[in-house]
């Protein structure tokens, strides 16, 4: 069975296809966050165009996360392309906890570096429009 989530972004819809084959810890604590309305009114925090949208940060200042304790990582081969939905993370491989990115485009020096937990099957439309600041 594939599991989806909805991102609703105020462009549209985005459905991102949880990828627990390759990063089942991190694809429990999307589930566990989302389920507990962690994201809700979270703005993307870090927007660079060409390259990548990041959120999951309840401040809005990319430097907070959630109460749970932070992931080991789980590095896989595969590649960080358009709409690959990644674990942000300190310099410290094991650091992921709620934050994310949504790549805009490939992202080739990210591979096996940054655990890859979901990928966005429809809705890169929207992604694309997001803003620094958005939602």
């Amino acid at each position: 069975m594939t599991d989806y989530l909805v991102l609703d972004l105020k462009d549209g819809p985005v459905k991102i296809k949880l990828r627990s084959d390759l990063a089942p810890n991190h694809v429990a604590r999307i589930k566990t966050l989302t389920g507990q309305g962690f994201y809700d009114g979270v703005v993307f925090h870090r927007v660079i165009p060409g390259f990548m949208a990041q959120s999951g940060d309840p401040t809005g200042t990319g430097s907070g996360g959630s109460d749970l304790p932070d992931l080991q990582a789980e590095f896989s081969n595969e590649k960080h392309k358009r709409g690959t939905v990644s674990a942000a993370r300190s310099q410290n491989p094991n650091s992921a906890n709620s934050q994310f990115y949504i790549c805009f485009d490939d992202a080739p020096w990210l591979d096996r570096q940054y655990s890859v937990w979901g990928e966005v099957v429809d809705g890169m439309d929207a992604v694309d429009k997001i803003k620094k600041g958005g939602e």
